[in-house]
């Protein structure tokens, strides 16, 4: 089972795919998402969203903030800017 995810700027859509997890740090503390999580809709403080790729490898992006939301294996993370993650 995989998440599907979408990490979208402002003014564009970053990274669209498939993930085993994902990981980001919200106003709260550092969170993980896996296949399965509950619904969620969290704020982002600024630092680094981590997604772990189906295919293999780790894609990593720099955001000022947002917002992360979860439903139905969906990850959904809106931020102002993301710097173009590496790994993509």
């Amino acid at each position: 089972m995989a998440l599907q995810v979408e990490l979208v700027a402002a003014d564009r859509q970053v990274w669209s795919g498939e993930a085993t997890m994902v990981s980001a740090r919200s106003v709260d503390g550092e969170m993980g998402i896996l296949p399965g999580h509950t619904p969620t809709l969290v704020v982002l403080a600024p630092g680094e969203v981590r997604i772990h790729k189906s295919e293999g490898g780790l894609a990593t992006a720099a955001i000022d903030g947002g917002f992360l939301s979860v439903d139905e294996d969906r990850v959904r993370i809106v931020s102002e800017t993301v710097e173009q993650p590496a790994g993509v």
